[in-house]
């Protein structure tokens, strides 16, 4: 029989999911929780929390981990996610409305799913043990014929939607990004970007609810169902509590509550309540039919309290688990292999039509690009043994030489190699020419960073200067040649591209955790390259929009601000960092925005 040993707080919501995270995992963690807030927090087994996975749009049910190190989630907004260390790098959408749960084949790393359809479906990366194609348009068909209800995915303003050829025109900027597209039919698509395939997926049309009158109420321009006057306090003003029939009623009771800072324990009370209010309006299906209801929900979730003689005297909510300092390393990872060797062939050939010999590659270096792949991808997903395969230093070898001789015009390929390898093998950082250069050297002189109308060359290279911290070669190399990196970043960041702009707040959140670890030991030179990092990083948060590229740089910002008062003095006295985050969080409304704005700002308080 177990022993109770401690007690963990990280979520102030329900916790619905706890797996095993397996050894070596980038984040370092011993664990993983998930449940009704949509995070998976990474912890050790001593409590600490070393990371978050965000991604999932609503409560997440089950967690588990494969084989490969990768762990697996599923929850209520129809999706399996698979993370490969801190990213999420494929989303399976299913034609159902919640995934209640998931589990993987230790021996062969496939992936079973339950849904509220009542079907059971195994996933397999195995091309042998696939379903036929056949079964496999069934499934694709099913999810596109899904229909998707307008309340669940935001306030939909068809005339403002981009028409099917943003499809084409647009590439996704991460695994699983959806986007609503105004059909040629009038109706509404929605559109899920796949990393692995490098397309958009259909995975729905959005309908309109319809609640128990059929008529909408408008509160701060968007439709609801219902809209509840509230009494919370005697004699004051009742507080306005939207609500969709597509949303949980925990859901919607937790942004309740957290839009007007009362106490968590009212939870249950104002959940309760919109279930007892909107009995009889169903969307879709009965909601008494219990293959589709929540199986921890209305009649079964668990009630802090509900035993209890008396309920305690209501007290503020808990706080979250602090964001700062940051201290795992982030990497961008996600890639077709297939589709960046294709493409460097298909590049390669027409160098050869045009005449190049000096630039083409040879058939015997066509085949180092060949056998690169298969370790590449071992390493990426957790091989240990792959990152020093003779093939991976043979691969950072081609890449070079692709850098040293093809026009900069057709290098992106070749950048995007140079970026997984980065991440895969301490190769990179430790490559050396014959006549004595670095890779850093070699891609300076490709003259990818002279050319700003490629800001996508230039992106890939700045992720790959991210994914060096994923070796300790790769960190110490970042360490040594940072002057020359900052600098290249810094010239060349002015730009529209946001992918670029989070790319390089990556790269400033990683150098962050490099510069805050206890194993740095040049304190001066750290205190130095910080204000240096403050300059170009404040500028990036008054300059942008981009919610992602600013919480990044408000993360980097934060955790270089955490390692000691000296270091906090050097920060304040690089500009008026109080007014640049006033500005960002009036400029970015996002709950994690004011969070870590919240954080800084105690950090630097008098």
């Amino acid at each position: 029989m177990g022993k109770y040993l401690r007690t963990i707080k990280g979520s102030s919501d329900v916790v619905r999911a706890l797996c095993r995270v397996s050894l070596g995992h980038t984040s370092g963690a011993d664990f993983a929780s998930a449940g009704n807030d949509g995070i998976i927090r990474l912890w050790k087994l001593d409590g600490t929390q070393v990371g978050e996975l965000l991604g999932h749009e609503s409560f997440i049910y089950s967690l588990t981990s494969l084989p490969s190190g990768e762990l697996i989630s599923s929850g209520e907004d129809r999706t399996l996610r698979i993370w490969n260390g801190l990213e999420c790098v494929q989303t399976i959408t299913h034609p159902a409305i919640s995934v209640w749960g998931v589990a993987a084949c230790s021996e062969n790393g496939d992936i079973v799913s339950g849904a509220s359809d009542k079907k059971v479906r195994v996933f397999s990366r195995v091309k042998e043990r696939q379903a036929a194609p056949e079964v496999i348009r069934v499934f694709e068909d099913s999810v596109k014929s899904s229909s998707i209800p307008k309340q669940q995915v935001g306030d939909v303003q068809k005339e403002n939607l981009p028409g099917p050829g943003f499809l084409q025109q647009k590439s996704g900027t991460k695994e699983g990004q959806v986007v609503m597209i105004k059909e040629d039919d009038g109706s509404v698509g929605a559109y899920q970007w796949s990393q692995g395939a490098q397309s958009w997926m259909s995975v729905g049309t959005v309908v309109d609810a319809v609640g128990s009158s059929g008529k909408k109420t408008d509160y701060l321009g968007k439709d609801y169902d219902y809209v509840f006057d509230v009494d919370i306090e005697d004699g004051k003003p009742p507080l306005k509590l939207p609500y969709n029939l597509s949303q949980n009623p925990y859901e919607a009771a937790t942004k309740f509550i957290q839009d007007n800072e009362l106490p968590v324990t009212y939870l249950d009370q104002v959940a309760n309540f919109i279930t007892a209010n909107t009995q009889g309006a169903t969307l879709g299906q009965s909601s008494q039919d219990p293959a589709t209801s929540d199986p921890l929900g209305t009649e079964s979730r668990y009630r802090p309290g509900e035993s209890a003689p008396s309920a305690p005297t209501p007290s503020l909510p808990s706080s979250r688990p602090k964001i700062l300092p940051q201290t795992a390393y982030l990497s961008i990872r996600t890639a077709n292999l297939r589709t960046i060797r294709k493409k460097i062939e298909e590049l390669n050939e027409q160098l050869s039509r045009e005449g190049d010999d000096n630039a083409a590659l040879v058939d015997a270096q066509l085949l180092v690009l060949e056998s690169m792949m298969e370790p590449l991808e071992q390493s990426l997903t957790g091989s240990a043994a792959a990152r020093v395969d003779k093939k991976l230093i043979d691969g950072v070898r081609l890449v070079t030489e692709i850098l040293s001789t093809w026009p900069v015009g057709r290098l992106l390929p070749a950048l995007d190699l140079l970026r997984l390898l980065a991440a895969a093998t301490p190769s990179v950082a430790t490559y050396r020419s014959r006549d004595g250069k670095t890779f850093l050297d070699i891609l300076v002189e490709s003259r990818v960073f002279e050319d700003p109308d490629r800001s996508n060359n230039i992106m890939l290279a700045v992720r790959a200067f991210s994914n060096l911290f994923e070796t300790s070669e790769g960190r110490d190399f970042a360490d040594e040649e940072f002057d020359k990196i900052h600098t290249l970043v810094e010239d060349s960041t002015d730009t529209s591209n946001r992918n670029l702009t989070i790319a390089v707040t990556t790269l400033y959140v990683n150098y962050a955790v490099l510069f805050t670890s206890p194993s740095h030991s040049s304190q001066q030179r750290a205190i130095a390259r910080v204000k240096m990092v403050m300059e170009h990083l404040i500028h990036i948060i008054q300059s942008t929009v981009d919610s992602e590229a600013v919480y990044r740089g408000l993360v980097a910002v934060g955790t270089l601000l955490s390692r000691d008062k000296e270091l906090q003095q050097a920060a304040k006295s690089g500009g008026n960092l109080q007014k640049t985050l006033d500005k960002a969080e009036q400029r970015v409304k996002e709950p994690r925005i004011k969070t870590v704005i919240g954080e800084i700002s105690a950090l630097i308080a008098p």
